[in-house]
């Protein structure tokens, strides 16, 4: 099993006091508050190889898509994909443990936010890109659209699966959940979200793994370039502990 600190983990780092951090070009008023909570003592560099790509205009601030490739930079060890602004700020938490460092999904906006990505490398070091986005808002604070309809139960856990060659050794992967990815920020109903995914290969090594918040969007979506070729397993779970496990390939 990797090893590695998570998210909540360092919410709750505190006892030592924790580098200043390099001034931000977005000029975000929260920048310092996650910048010492996401990456502790940790160095802090902005960096163009972390590219950020996102549309122009959020037309939808329920399902914003985003694409992070930082493949220009080596030795990439984890990627955190965050709006400063949200409620609830980390969509991703991504290590591709065997996987090139390229994650693709689509999460939700509140408000006029800096959508960024935090790349670390081996060497400790995050290397951070983004841009602000703007934004009608409420992606956090309204209800599913399933929950609307009222048929989530019915498709609860339904994975839609494709992969492609990327190129020799490579395999881009797509899978696609039925899910509500409840944020808990609607009033009666809860937080309720897959928390977790993995992706293995033919011999259940471990390709990546990803810890997930409810900033994602409903029916989740995530995008990977594996370190594999031909069938590749998949395991995701849930707040509620439900498990959702499959298998892309022959």
């Amino acid at each position: 099993m990797m090893v590695r600190m998570t998210i909540a983990a360092l919410f709750m780092v505190g006892s030592a006091p924790a580098l200043a951090a390099p001034a931000d070009p977005l000029h975000s008023p929260m920048w310092e508050h996650h910048a010492a909570r996401l990456f502790g003592k940790d160095s802090i560099v902005f960096d163009d190889r972390v590219a950020v790509h996102i549309p122009e205009i959020a037309e939808n601030q329920r399902v914003f898509p985003v694409t992070v490739d930082a493949r220009a930079l080596p030795n990439v060890r984890r990627i955190v994909l965050f709006a400063d602004l949200n409620p609830i700020p980390v969509a991703v938490d991504y290590a591709p443990t065997r996987a090139q460092p390229f994650l693709a999904t689509r999460i939700k906006l509140d408000q006029r936010t800096p959508v960024r990505a935090a790349v670390q490398t081996q060497d400790g070091i995050w290397h951070v890109g983004g841009s602000w986005i703007d934004a009608a808002g409420g992606g956090c604070s309204a209800p599913p659209v399933s929950r609307v309809k009222g048929d989530w139960a019915d498709h609860l856990g339904e994975v839609r699966g494709a992969q492609w060659l990327e190129k020799a050794g490579e395999t881009r992967l797509r899978l696609t959940f039925r899910h509500p990815m409840d944020t808990g920020l609607v009033e009666n109903i809860p937080a309720y979200n897959i928390e977790r995914l993995t992706v293995r290969d033919a011999s259940g090594k471990s390709l990546g793994e990803m810890q997930i918040f409810g900033s994602v969007a409903e029916d989740p979506a995530f995008t990977v370039v594996v370190k594999a070729t031909g069938p590749i397993a998949f395991e995701a779970r849930d707040s509620a502990g439900l498990e959702f496990p499959g298998k892309v390939g022959a």
